[in-house]
């Protein structure tokens, strides 16, 4: 991924809400099913991990990364933004190809 691509995710992260939290009960195999959808649909999620989980975030983030392949984009405090191109009907960054 392109400096100009990440900014431009970044600016769409920007004005979403946190679709998902990780909490005491961490991350299974049906919270990475939800999320392998909605990145099938949307490309772009963010994430939150709040304070009573037992997860680290940058643990976190590099798990759901490889399970999910896909790519990191930014990370403030607790919250992380990942993409994944959609196999189906790709749009986030189709005018910067």
């Amino acid at each position: 991924m392109t400096g100009k691509e990440r900014a431009k995710l970044k600016s769409i992260a920007q004005n979403l809400k946190a679709t998902f939290q990780i909490g005491k009960d961490g991350i299974s195999a049906e919270f990475i099913n939800q999320i392998d959808d909605y990145l099938e649909k949307n490309e772009i999620v963010k994430i939150r991990v709040l304070n009573n989980s037992s997860e680290d975030v940058k643990e976190a983030q590099a798990f759901l990364m490889e399970e999910l392949n896909c790519e990191f984009v930014q990370q403030i405090g607790s919250i992380f933004v990942i993409y994944r191109e959609s196999l189906k009907r790709p749009r986030l960054l189709q005018d910067e190809k």
